[in-house]
């Protein structure tokens, strides 16, 4: 399912292969070599690798039994299947850095017409009214 390319800047390429409506998805991300995600990465490919030679037939050329069922269960094993808003947000991913708008639509998100910019706008404003209300209401209360 995934296979590591070590890079000498630090950096560890993980590929995942998922199922996506019966397609077979390849998910290719490079982390630092420090992270939680990159040391799980390698330990899961040493297990893997310890296993391997475990199923390979002796020296006297008997099969052991749990050999032949973990090879079985290797080739039925299931692909881990992709949701609809994983594989959008993929698309987008991809998309983004196809055509090289990464840098663009960051510094478009961090001024004054960005979207949460505005949201946090309208959320102050919402609050400084709902005060004023409640004010009002305070001082109509008290005769």
């Amino acid at each position: 399912k995934t296979q590591e390319k070590p890079k000498d800047s630090g950096k560890v390429t993980i590929t995942k292969t998922f199922d996506f409506a019966g397609e077979e998805v390849k998910v290719t991300k490079e982390v630092d070599s420090d992270s939680k995600e990159a040391k799980s990465f390698l330990k899961q490919q040493e297990k893997l690798q310890s296993a391997a030679p475990a199923s390979l037939p002796t020296v006297s050329g008997v099969k052991r039994p749990s050999g032949m069922s973990s090879l079985l269960g290797k080739i039925g094993a299931k692909k881990q299947k992709m949701s609809t808003l994983e594989k959008s947000k993929l698309d987008w991913e991809n998309f983004k850095e196809e055509e090289g708008i990464v840098e663009e639509l960051a510094i478009h998100n961090r001024g004054k017409d960005g979207y949460i910019e505005r949201k946090a706008f309208l959320e102050r404003v919402d609050h400084r009214q709902f005060e004023i209300e409640r004010d009002i209401r305070l001082s109509r209360m008290k005769p």
